[in-house]
């Protein structure tokens, strides 16, 4: 029995396949350091880089990656200027670019601006272009985690040890950053802005159960990725639920099938 499928869905498997391969590692590395509100709070500075997009006559995406990575930067600029949480300087950079993409939007003449689509994704509209830019960052996000693995782990190992190992501490989390905030471009046009962290940390956090290595988890991270994408776009085919949204739901029942294991047949127990 054959399942036929439309171009506009393989442009769909194809675009949240990307992002699922990608932001598995990545989504290891943000499990690691503790740095799941990071993803969120890109995610709200998102919606004003959508509104420059838009203003400026380019991709949304390409709007949403460089606001990301300029949301990215000022977080590094800024923690040598405040004595406060990092936590804390993301929520103001995050609600502020927030609040400023909203008082923007209004300012927009002769522009449609769906903000259901870009709250929630619109993975089954991916265009052509979009594929391939969309898949242009996610060979950047892999190439940089291919230089930078080795001393990303040593810092998430111990920040201090690797400074003193003679690591770029400064530079190696800037590069981070920019992984994330590439991810978050590249997963707003499959989940939404609403749900764009969910994709790289929830198989990252199922996988962190099994794995016995890093390597072991970066890689189980995009394997759960990829079937969460896969199994939501089934189930949003079968059922006309929404894409977005379904893949984020085929992530939790994947992460509710891990928690479920007992803890003996867990390898490593």
């Amino acid at each position: 029995m054959t399942f036929p499928m439309d171009d506009f869905l393989w442009r769909a498997l194809a675009a949240g396949l990307g992002v699922a391969l990608a932001g598995g590692p990545v989504g290891a590395f943000v499990v690691w350091r503790r740095m799941s509100f990071f993803g969120g709070a890109l995610a709200h500075a998102a919606l004003l880089g959508v509104v420059l997009g838009l203003a400026l006559g380019v991709a949304p995406g390409l709007g949403v990656a460089v606001v990301a990575v300029l949301a990215a930067v000022a977080l590094v600029v800024l923690q040598g200027r405040f004595r406060v949480s990092d936590d804390s300087l993301l929520f103001v950079i995050a609600h502020g670019a927030l609040a400023v993409g909203l008082v923007c939007v209004t300012f927009l003449e002769g522009v449609s601006v769906d903000l259901l689509a870009y709250l929630f994704g619109d993975i089954l509209a991916v265009t052509e272009a979009e594929l391939l830019w969309l898949w242009l960052a996610v060979l950047v996000v892999g190439g940089l985690l291919a230089v930078f693995w080795q001393p990303l782990l040593k810092i998430s190992v111990h920040e201090e040890l690797a400074l003193a190992d003679g690591v770029p501490v400064a530079a190696v989390n800037l590069a981070f950053m920019v992984m994330i905030a590439l991810i978050v471009a590249a997963a707003m046009k499959v989940v939404g802005i609403l749900l764009v962290a969910s994709l790289p940390v929830i198989p990252a956090t199922a996988a962190s159960r099994f794995a016995r290595t890093p390597e072991q988890m970066a890689g189980l991270a995009a394997i759960l990725g990829c079937l969460s994408v896969g199994g939501g776009l089934f189930a949003s085919f079968r059922l006309d639920t929404p894409a977005g949204p379904s893949i984020v739901v085929a992530a939790l029942i994947l992460f509710a099938l891990g928690a479920a294991v007992p803890a003996s047949r867990v390898p490593g127990n």
